[in-house]
């Protein structure tokens, strides 16, 4: 059953007796006088569809305390004790001063009952509405897109501590499971807790000792039934799947029949880093700065700030790049107009797919283009050849032109023998070949634009103000709360309502016989 606000002012209520001391211009001062506007209770009906049971906290109240949560940067306990000592909070929710705070688990209630919900972000909407109506947005015409990564909530596990873990995993979800393990997994004491004591300097131990936790994991997956396993179980058992092969491979003169593996010598795509929370992944942002967690993808107006749309993803992995999240996030953009506008972004999103899928939403790319590396240092690029798209042909700095295949390869071979340009153009023994790109002719526009000075005048003048907004959005909270993908994309979508809202405050938005404006 769903809680309501009476309306009625209690005796000691916070905002009556020291409204004053809030900072007419803060979050707080806002939500003390127009939570109510903001989050009206009908946007929350249903979530609460009977109409039995014991009231729930008043939608307002919660919506108010989970965006203030998300701004500063609390956990569930801290801040329901905020509410409880703190006034500025109180007057945000409209609390008295002797009001005690509810439950900390009743925020957790209320986020899964958003997640679950057929509009699980309605809060940033919320905020995104009241951003509409007050035309802030009206006429701009950029947006700016980047992504950060975020440090995950666990600590990263070796690939011996995630063999163990996820083993004990399986004799934890998987029924019967318990008296399996101890049957079948006779290489390793799996109820010692802490992590295997052997001597980690010494090379031939730490093989014997994943030997024989591998052998243990597939004579445990051997042993298991899957058929009939679903939810936990069958998660438990997937991940012992995973874990067991993805940092392994047979010793060396071993083909793995005989027992003996090894760690591999190499990361393997995709790796789960840590069975606490499978969704975390290792992330190279640049060559010297290393990561492990998830990673945030934001589209900003740039001149106000605003974000307008956002995701959060693993951290690398099929599918999580800069280019394809960004792409999708552009279509989801609702404050996007029909007028296009001028897409700003770094070399990271100047894939072809995504010039394709912005010149196809008619918008205008202010992508820096992928720098193009020569063979030879000092020598030819590919845009020193000559594609011709409706002949199939490709035309090499030696005036010499080759077909394109069905596969988009060229090979000029026997041409490059005593071409005078070789030096220039290849180091390979067979002479020259080329792959083009399926957008090869809009990456090559892309580029000669580039060149244009109002190109790089509007890059150079709009697309920094990116950073200030990844700034906002990781002060205090370059950690994630939770474990997963969902959970956390749940808090990214609170934080940047919350981010939002302040900066709409901040640049007066005020609510003047009813309507939204900036005063």
């Amino acid at each position: 059953m769903q809680g309501r606000d009476d309306g009625q002012r209690e005796i000691l209520d916070v905002e009556a007796l020291a409204g004053d001391l809030l900072d007419p211009g803060s979050v707080f001062a806002f939500l003390a006088g127009n939570r109510g506007r903001l989050f009206p209770s009908s946007m929350f009906e249903d979530l609460f569809p009977s109409g039995r049971g014991r009231p729930s906290i008043p939608a307002e109240v919660v919506a108010t305390v989970l965006v203030l949560q998300a701004l500063n940067g609390l956990s569930d306990r801290e801040a329901a004790e905020a509410v409880t000592f703190d006034l500025r909070w109180k007057a945000a929710c409209g609390f008295a001063v002797t009001t005690k705070a509810f439950h900390p688990t009743t925020l957790t209630y209320w986020r899964k009952r958003l997640a679950a919900s057929g509009r699980p972000d309605r809060i940033f909407q919320a905020i995104a509405a009241v951003v509409a109506e007050t035309g802030v947005l009206k006429s701009r015409t950029r947006r700016a897109l980047d992504s950060t990564v975020l440090d995950d909530a666990v600590a990263r596990q070796d690939t011996v501590t995630q063999l163990v873990a996820a083993i004990r995993r399986v004799g934890r979800e998987v029924p019967g499971a318990d008296m399996l393990v101890p049957a079948v997994c006779t290489g390793y004491d799996y109820t010692q807790p802490g992590k295997p004591r052997i001597a980690w300097d010494d090379p031939a131990a730490r093989d014997e000792l994943v030997s024989a936790l591998v052998t243990d994991a597939l004579a445990l997956l051997a042993a298991i039934d899957t058929a009939d396993l679903e939810g936990k179980a069958a998660d438990a058992v997937a991940l012992l799947a995973l874990v067991s092969g993805q940092d392994v491979e047979p010793a060396e003169g071993s083909d793995g029949t005989d027992g003996r593996w090894r760690i591999a010598r190499k990361t393997a795509y995709d790796r789960v880093i840590s069975t606490v929370d499978p969704e975390a992944r290792h992330a190279h942002k640049t060559q010297a700065r290393r990561q492990d967690g998830f990673k945030a993808h934001i589209v900003i107006e740039p001149d106000t700030g605003i974000i307008t749309a956002s995701a959060l993803t693993k951290a690398s992995g099929p599918g999580n790049g800069d280019a394809a999240v960004g792409a999708e996030l552009l279509g989801k953009d609702t404050t996007i107009g029909p007028a296009p506008v001028e897409v700003l972004a770094d070399s990271a999103y100047g894939t072809g797919e995504m010039l394709a899928a912005v010149a196809a939403a008619g918008h205008t790319p202010v992508i820096k283009p992928w720098p193009l590396r020569p063979a030879v240092i000092g020598g030819f690029t590919l845009d020193d050849f000559s594609v011709d798209e409706a002949a199939g042909t490709v035309t090499c700095p030696n005036n010499v032109t080759r077909k394109i295949s069905p596969k988009r390869n060229v090979t000029f071979g026997a041409a490059c023998l005593g071409c005078p340009f070789r030096d220039r153009c290849t180091t390979a023994r067979d002479g020259k070949s080329l792959t083009l790109h399926p957008h090869d002719a809009l990456q090559r526009e892309h580029r000669a634009r580039a060149q244009d000075p109002d190109f790089a005048e509007t890059y150079r003048r709009h697309r920094p103000m990116v950073e200030r907004s990844i700034a906002w959005l990781t002060r205090g909270n370059r950690r994630v709360p939770y474990l997963g993908v969902a959970r956390n994309n749940t808090w990214l979508t609170l934080r940047t309502a919350g981010l939002n809202l302040r900066r709409m405050v901040n640049l007066g938005l005020a609510n003047i016989n009813g309507t939204w404006a900036i005063t």
